[in-house]
């Protein structure tokens, strides 16, 4: 019997520019659905588990639309409420070479910021689940949203299962100072911890240490000794981080580091050529969950995730459908890019 996970979070639609165009020259947008903790049920599904998204949409065409989406890729979504005014919706513009990507969020008024925690069933959701997934943006959204992300952790934390998290502040959703109040009190009730050091400073309050992600420099020194204070003041079981080294828009340096509490991992470096950018942080915290629920080592798990995103970033559309199978040729050293035939 396949593994449970269940997330909870907002989807999206996006429009994005076709073809690196910038915004004002665009006449039309590509269309697609995504959001953090969507993007996390539709890998894991692609990798053979279950995967459950609990979310609100509005009772309308476009919510169903989204619903529609992540069904055709093995979603449950029964647990969707239906109901509020409108889908959000984020546009982007994507970036080449020193040219970055932009977002720009119309999101106010979304069904899943105008939520009640009295409309979700959380022993029905976790019936039989072994792991709950949440990130830092869904509380950013509302207080009510917040409220729903502590009942749901709430919630798996009494049956026993594993809770994890992905920091993911947005600043245009909520201050620093909010942030770090909703969030350090969220984070009592969270196994693993999933975010760079940037996520750390904005939404918990740790210092950062030497580096600088624009300069395309790491100093895992910085890294590690914000992880030993994350673990040393909430209990984490796991900490883990992507590692992002921007030479450009269009080229990356991509790999990740992972503690836990007594020994630090860090993978392969991949070089990416992006093609698409967005949702590789969710890539990589789903093939975490998928190495740690399936039984991997900490090393093992970390190394799936870095792979599994390092191909995402190859893949346009917030969603990751790299195979099982590409996962772990990848992990074993096939990044040659040759055609399979």
């Amino acid at each position: 019997m396949s593994k449970k996970v269940v997330t909870l979070g907002e989807i999206m639609l996006r429009l994005s520019t076709p073809d690196f165009k910038r915004f004002v020259q665009a006449d039309t947008f590509d269309v697609t659905y995504g959001g953090g903790e969507a993007n996390v049920s539709a890998a894991l599904c692609n990798y053979g588990l279950n995967g459950t998204f609990v979310s609100k949409v509005p009772n309308n065409p476009i919510g169903q639309s989204a619903i529609n989406h992540l069904r055709r890729y093995g979603v449950d979504t029964q647990f969707v409420a239906r109901g509020g005014e409108r889908l959000g919706i984020y546009f982007l513009e994507t970036g080449a070479s020193m040219r970055a990507s932009q977002v720009v969020y119309d999101r106010a008024g979304a069904s899943i910021a105008d939520v009640d925690a009295s409309e979700f069933d959380w022993d029905k959701i976790f019936d039989g689940a072994d792991w709950f997934h949440t990130t830092g943006i869904t509380p950013a959204l509302s207080d009510k949203a917040a409220a729903l992300t502590e009942a749901a952790l709430k919630a798996a934390k009494a049956k026993g299962i594993t809770t994890s998290i992905d920091l993911n502040y947005r600043k245009k959703l909520w201050s620093k100072e909010k942030a770090q109040k909703v969030m350090t009190h969220l984070c009592q009730w969270v196994d693993v911890c999933i975010g760079n050091e940037e996520d750390a400073e904005t939404t918990l309050g740790f210092k950062p240490g030497e580096t600088d992600v624009t300069k395309g420099e790491l100093h895992l020194d910085g890294f590690q000794d914000i992880m030993k204070q994350m673990v040393a003041k909430f209990g984490f079981k796991y900490v883990a981080s992507s590692l992002r080294e921007s030479y450009s828009a269009s080229d990356n340096g991509w790999s990740a580091l992972v503690y836990n509490g007594s020994e630090f991992y860090h993978t392969k470096k991949y070089n990416v050529r992006i093609v698409d950018r967005v949702g590789s942080g969710d890539s990589f915290a789903s093939g975490l969950i998928y190495g740690l629920v399936t039984g991997m080592g900490m090393g093992d798990a970390a190394e799936f995730g870095v792979a599994a995103s390092a191909l995402k970033h190859t893949i346009p559309g917030d969603l990751n459908h790299a195979t099982l199978a590409e996962v772990k040729d990848l992990m074993k050293g096939d990044g040659s890019g040759r055609v399979q035939r």
